[in-house]
């Protein structure tokens, strides 16, 4: 087996890397403290220069058309120097593959080359709501048809990237009848549209940067045309197409692991106590040799799920699987690193701390660990009783 990188997507993955150390590396901190949201807009406009927004999307409508596993390696090294602008790439680029694989060619026409060339900063996924999140066939965000056109009313919450995306892609409920998963529809609905309003960004956790915000659908009338996939066919392409989401935020927690890791084992090679540096400590040797490992591991299953989406093979399992176990471990490696530095490693002058911060949400966006493991599971029993 050829686990070896073309030499397109070992380029991308060098760019990716020169730029996250020589345009986001520098700022990172100061993002995640001010929150400014000049700095990541800034970032998104050189991402877009660079084809990073549009990776696995046709030349045709602007793309790189570089595929899944380099996708998988840009937001990668991204991460590593800033997650809130690795979130960001990772979730334009999939509002782009959603409306290449779904969209009519007027849809395709009138959104792709704007999110690739950064004429929207970002796109955003409006599905979860305040009642719906790991469970989003519950949503109560609904959409009737009146006088040829559609009204949407709800509130969509946690959406990242809202404050300056560019479209929204909005599921809303078509069909109060239906039974519950049926019934859902996808629009496309322009951010200029009189009937949204963006509420203020939400105070987090981690992820300072990137801008997280409640989404308030109003009167929101969209034509027929704003329709994305089939009428009432909505729930399925959320729980199909956005799987390619998780091979995402998987890259994601990988280079913040990567990162967080990297950082102590430079740092354990320096510091001394005892007469001796730390790492010459057979027991930090070995917290480091088991967090290295599953962090390769984690880069393998990624691998994996990248190229079977790249292949056309089904590949939502293993989406799953590769983002439960690079988020958890990623987790895990963040707070062994942490640890490794001891107090130093709990102040903010040094990226332990935001790395452990950012980190942590990984487990939870894109489907909660929980979620996996019940995607797997249901997976592997199906197939057992095929």
């Amino acid at each position: 087996m050829d686990l070896s990188l073309t030499e397109e997507q070992s380029l991308i993955q060098d760019t990716a890397k020169r730029f996250a150390e020589s345009e986001l590396a520098p700022r990172a901190e100061e993002l995640d403290q001010t929150k400014d949201r000049e700095i990541i807009k800034s970032h998104c406009r050189q991402l877009a220069e660079l084809g990073f927004m549009g990776l696995n999307v046709s030349s045709e409508y602007g793309g790189t058309e570089a595929g899944s596993i380099a996708f998988s390696l840009a937001v990668t090294e991204l991460a590593k120097a800033c997650a809130s602008t690795a979130v960001t790439v990772s979730v334009t680029n999939m509002v782009a593959e959603v409306i290449q694989v779904m969209g009519t060619e007027q849809q395709k026409q009138e959104h792709l080359s704007k999110l690739c060339d950064g004429t929207y900063l970002a796109g955003s996924f409006c599905l979860t709501e305040a009642g719906a999140g790991s469970d989003p066939a519950g949503m109560r965000a609904q959409a009737r048809s009146e006088g040829g056109e559609w009204v949407i009313d709800g509130v969509k919450q946690w959406i990242t990237s809202a404050e300056f995306a560019g479209v929204f892609v909005v599921w809303a409920v078509t069909d109060k009848d239906a039974p519950k998963g049926k019934g859902i529809t996808c629009f496309l609905v322009n951010a200029d549209n009189p009937g949204v309003k963006v509420n203020k960004a939400e105070k987090k956790m981690g992820q300072h940067g990137s801008a997280t915000n409640e989404v308030v659908f109003t009167q929101c009338r969209v034509p027929d045309s704003a329709i994305l996939g089939e009428l009432n066919q909505g729930f399925k392409l959320a729980v199909t197409e956005l799987a390619g989401g998780r091979i995402g935020i998987g890259s994601l927690a990988l280079g913040i692991g990567q990162a967080a890791m990297q950082y102590a084992v430079d740092y354990v090679k320096e510091r001394k106590q005892f007469g001796k540096p730390l790492a010459d400590f057979q027991g930090l040797q070995w917290m480091i040799a088991d967090r290295m490992t599953e962090l390769e591991a984690a880069r393998l299953l990624l691998m994996s799920a990248a190229y079977q989406k790249e292949q056309g093979l089904p590949y939502a399992k293993q989406a799953s699987m590769a983002k439960l176990f690079a988020s958890e471990k990623a987790n895990d490696a963040c707070y062994t690193a942490l640890q490794l530095l001891g107090g130093y490693g709990y102040m903010q002058e040094y990226p332990l701390e935001r790395f452990t911060r950012d980190v942590r949400i990984t487990s939870i966006y894109e489907g909660t660990s929980e979620i996996q493991r019940l995607i797997i599971a249901r997976d592997i029993l199906s197939d057992q009783n095929r």
